[in-house]
């Protein structure tokens, strides 16, 4: 017991010794205005260097996030058939099936699939 708490105390002092020792070591001593500022042939730039972020963009990307994930469960399921008994397994990948096609119409009938408007 005294050795599983010791060895946790000292995995403990050294990751706080690097964390401690990262920190000081990444500070920037001089902060520099010209470094910090986007370059512009020397010039102070007119307006504001970042573009607008497209929300729609950000909700096809989650969309396809949640969907790639669900594909990378589908997959397995394919290579258990063998191995489990094939009425669960059937009532299984339906219900897994209708939970994905609800949300698919639900996302096509909340407009999140319309790209152009």
């Amino acid at each position: 017991m005294y050795l599983i708490l010791s060895i946790s105390i000292m995995i403990m002092i050294i990751s706080m010794i690097v964390m401690l020792l990262a920190s000081f070591l990444s500070k920037k001593t001089i902060i520099d205005r010209e470094k910090s500022s986007p370059f512009e042939c020397g010039f102070d730039p007119k307006s504001s260097s970042r573009l607008p972020f497209s929300l729609r963009f950000f909700l096809i990307t989650i969309i396809f996030l949640i969907f790639d994930v669900e594909i990378a469960l589908i997959l397995p399921m394919i290579l258990i058939i063998n191995y489990s008994n094939l009425m669960i397994w059937t009532i299984n990948s339906i219900i897994f099936m209708i939970i994905l096609l609800i949300g698919l119409y639900h996302e096509w009938n909340q407009g999140m699939l319309n790209w152009s408007t």
